[in-house]
């Protein structure tokens, strides 16, 4: 198994969130390991987030299953039952269908990274506090269905 080099995989901080949803991951920075690597049957990510960034809206997913390993530093990992402090060797699953909203946010003075892992297929997910859901063909709509104009979640 070749070691990748991270460092070779371009780190951005794109994201299709409409606007203000957009301004909380303003400090997440990511590398998308699976395409860079070639695997196709699951979607991997470096994510470093910046003092204060969140990373992403408390989300779920309906059809896909994710997986977090903290790496370094400490976040603070938010779902419907109340918080969580996570550091380096925690790790987090939320099954595809869990209704059970979800993010991490940087609330120390210093860059935390983890790499999450996710498969199976986007069939849409949603938002547990802003009227934000994405949709199977990788767009966001309003919880009652009307789409966000000019949206398209990031590759």
């Amino acid at each position: 198994m070749p070691k990748i080099d991270l460092t070779a995989i371009a780190q951005v901080n794109r994201t299709g969130y409409p606007p203000p949803f957009d301004q909380d991951v303003a400090g997440r920075w990511y590398r998308r390991l699976a395409p860079a690597t070639g695997l196709t049957d699951f979607g991997v990510s470096h994510v470093v987030l910046k003092p204060g960034a969140w990373s992403s809206q408390r989300h779920w997913h309906d059809g896909e299953d994710e997986f977090l390993v903290m790496l370094s530093g400490e976040a603070v990992l938010v779902e419907d039952d109340g918080r969580t402090t996570l550091r380096p060797g925690d790790c987090c699953a939320w099954p595809k269908g869990s209704t059970n909203g979800h993010h991490l946010i940087n609330e120390s003075g210093t860059d935390c990274s983890f790499v999450v892992m996710g498969g199976g297929t986007n069939t849409g997910g949603g938002y547990s506090d802003i009227d934000l859901a994405f949709t199977a063909a990788g767009t966001y709509a309003h919880k009652d269905g009307t789409p966000y104009p000019d949206t398209q979640r990031p590759a």
